[in-house]
């Protein structure tokens, strides 16, 4: 079913497995990489530290082979549909649909409170329920319909989770509405940078268009390593994986009894999930501080510094799915961070910033924050990049020079161990089959590259086109980063990499339009970094369900368009019916003030940050390539106890209470290890997959819920007891 391998016992053939802390139970296969041209584009590689390479990265397709799955199936064998045949009519009417509901969804949240849940698992459950209704329906009628498989359900996912990405992406709630008059007035014409020129209102078709210039290009910067992240070092990608698991679960044949009592275990845990998110509902009030996900499970003081268990399944379904080292990676990064280093600088109000400001003000605290995560995050993008051009270059000229085949060792395996291994290479085969040529993906991003650098300086003056264009060379290497962490621990920072390109850029402008440039510019890396996690977790979710690539893809990109039109005309139903950014209306759009005071903070320049907060993340940079190479560097029973910096960052700047989730998640998987291991293989992927998916379930009730103005009837809410 796919599902991670957290173990640490294996057999010599899996050895080279349990270098790398997120793997699949599988066999290793044969490589292949990227050219050298779309390595340079991608500019940063975040490879596992102590990863293994046992085989040559630059293989032929042609030499990929899969016995069984090649030729004609064998009786009782599925029957995988060609990857054009994956899409369809329906499915893309169904994805329609989806999309606009998803984007409304989207809007609503992004205009209230700002946070958007992962809704992958929701998407594939509508997709389902949706086409065998109408199959059932047409079936009823006499009519001959064609078969709902796998495949097609996930091309629907895939299809509404790139539509309704823009609705987030797109920076409706951010930095698009951060241009407008009514944040121009809140933060105040008096305020020192923000000036009445600065202004740009939302607009039908200027914001159509501009999604169109910068939407693809993410979809294309990947689109050549996506067997690097998949298969090679086996990202868990964890939404994708129990999206997979769940649209397995439902297109797998009942005769397969551990099938089936694999789909019992997720239903039940789904259930679950479902029954206790809609409970806490009840009592999560209005506003940020009510209900169980602010329950200080841990007391009140831990509670203030994020630290406590929120009773979200989501992230405890992550930690089951999540190998150990990543949970205890995210834990140990969120003890340094929250535990340590912000409750010392915070000590330092007064004195190393000023101590009135808020908690979102980049010359306070939140600087801190922000930019400490930054520097482990491209710390161990940096290391990774040279290693793994390091080991193209060593296998290019090792290609050149060797014209022989290493021999090939074949061992005896029994009969379920051979079964594992034949479902492996049908995967890996039907996943490189429809290949994506390096050249369509070089080709595709240089020429929209291009028309976009053309374009946006049209529709944002102050942003000059060779700022532009320099965003290009550069977003691939932060896309990369970004999918690789969102595989590690379920978390895209999309925003985070767009306020790099939304400070240097306002720097790099200045006072004479530099607030307008910044928050274009931060939409432009925005964009890339957000489609190309998409994508990635897309391919993770195909490869799981025998999904062609190359159908992935394309649904991709056909989600894509759909999303440049939608998510406009859902967001102008909001603009025109309700007051969006009034400070005491339910659209009070928070992050539009935030995203333009950076953008204000960014021309005044980065000496405006808090004191010491440069050196402080020069010193967590080099620490993060201090890590990486002692885990290379030491042997293997050693390096897998030593942290990954990649996941150490999310909690700098996102909070302790999700890291306490991920390890409690462990902490049950080890313990089911120690009780039985077997049950534990066996089921513990299928637990992860229903408590995620009834999480994500229970996000549409509640949204919608939310839309029609129900609030929850109570707030509970927790404080010192008075004496």
């Amino acid at each position: 079913m796919g599902r991670p391998s957290l173990n640490g016992n294996s057999d010599s053939s899996h050895r080279q497995l349990l270098s790398s802390p997120l793997h699949i139970a599988a066999f290793l296969h044969s490589s292949t990489f990227p050219s050298p041209f779309i390595l340079l584009l991608s500019l940063s590689a975040p490879v596992e530290m102590g990863t293994e390479i046992s085989e040559p990265l630059l293989v032929d397709s042609e030499k990929v082979t899969v016995g069984a799955a090649d030729g004609d199936p064998s009786p009782g064998e599925e029957v995988v549909p060609e990857w054009k045949d994956q899409i369809t009519i329906r499915g893309l009417a169904v994805s329609a649909l989806l999309g606009g509901l998803f984007c409304i969804i989207t809007h609503k949240l992004n205009l209230t409170v700002g946070i958007i849940p992962s809704l992958n698992v929701a998407a594939g459950l509508l997709g389902f329920f949706f086409v065998k209704s109408w199959t059932g329906f047409v079936s009823k009628l006499g009519f001959s319909v064609k078969p709902f498989t796998r495949q097609e359900n996930t091309v629907i996912q895939t299809c509404v989770v790139a539509c309704y990405g823009l609705a987030f992406s797109g920076g409706f709630g951010s930095y698009l509405i951060a241009m407008d008059e009514r944040t121009y007035q809140l933060i105040g014409p008096d305020y020192p940078g923000n000036r009445a020129e600065d202004v740009k209102n939302p607009g039908l078709g200027w914001m159509i268009g501009f999604l169109f210039v910068v939407s693809f290009l993410g979809l294309f910067s990947l689109v050549p390593l996506r067997k690097v992240m998949v298969m090679d070092y086996k990202l868990t990608y964890p939404s994708g994986t129990a999206t997979a698991m769940l649209i397995n679960s439902f297109h797998t044949n009942s005769g397969a009894e551990l099938a089936t009592k694999q789909v019992s275990c997720l239903g039940k845990y789904l259930s679950m999930s479902l029954f206790w998110s809609c409970f806490k509902w009840f009592f999560s009030g209005i506003g940020d501080s009510c209900g169980f996900d602010n329950f200080p499970s841990l007391g009140l003081t831990l509670y203030k510094n994020t630290f406590y268990f929120d009773f979200g399944p989501t992230y405890v379904g992550c930690g089951l799915i999540c190998p150990h080292i990543v949970n205890c990676s995210v834990l140990f990064g969120a003890i340094i961070s929250w535990g340590f280093l912000w409750p010392f600088i915070s000590k330092h109000a007064g004195d190393w910033y000023p101590a009135d400001l808020g908690s979102n003000d980049f010359k306070g605290l939140y600087g801190y924050k922000v930019f400490v995560a930054i520097s482990l995050i491209l710390g161990d993008g940096l290391y990774n990049l040279i290693k793994i051009i390091a080991i193209t270059i060593k296998e290019m000229i090792s290609k050149g020079s060797n014209s022989g085949n290493l021999p090939i060792i074949m061992e005896s395996l029994d009969n379920e161990t051979s079964k594992i291994v034949l479902e492996q290479r049908k995967r890996d085969h039907i996943f490189l089959k429809d290949r994506i040529p390096s050249w369509v993906a070089a080709s595709g991003y240089v020429g929209l590259a291009a028309i976009s650098t053309a374009t946006i300086p049209v529709i944002f003056p102050p942003l000059k086109w060779y700022l532009v264009l320099s965003s290009y060379i550069f977003a691939p290497a932060l896309a990369f980063c970004n999918s690789y962490g969102t595989g590690l621990t379920d978390w895209s920072l999309a925003t985070t990499y767009g306020k790099i390109g939304l400070f240097i850029i306002a720097s790099a402008v200045g006072s004479g339009g530099g607030v307008v440039a910044g928050l274009a510019a931060c939409g432009v890396m925005m964009s890339i970094v957000s489609t190309a996690a998409d994508l990635m977790q897309d391919f993770k979710t195909g490869y799981l369900t025998l999904s062609s690539a190359k159908s992935m893809f394309v649904s991709q990109l056909i989600g894509t368009a759909m999303g440049c039109v939608v998510a406009p005309l859902t967001f102008w139903l909001f603009w025109t019916a309700f007051d969006i950014g009034a400070p005491d209306g339910p659209y009070k759009a928070p992050y539009a003030v935030i995203f333009r005071e950076m953008a204000i903070l960014g021309v005044e320049g980065f000496s405006e940050l808090p004191k010491h907060c440069l050196a402080i993340c020069c010193g967590f940079f080099v620490f993060a390539l201090a890590i990486n190479l002692l885990r290379d560097v030491t042997p293997n029973k050693v390096s897998q106890f030593i942290p990954i910096p990649m996941a150490m960052a999310v909690p700098f700047y996102i909070g302790a209470y999700f890291a306490i989730d991920m390890f409690v998640g462990t902490v049950i998987l080890f313990v089911w290890e120690r009780i039985n291991r077997k049950d534990a293989e066996d089921y513990a992927g299928a637990v992860a997959s229903g408590l995620i998916c009834g999480d994500g379930i229970w996000t549409i009730p509640s949204a919608v819920l939310s839309i029609f103005r129900i609030n929850p009837p109570m707030c509970m809410y927790f404080g010192p007891s008075g004496r």
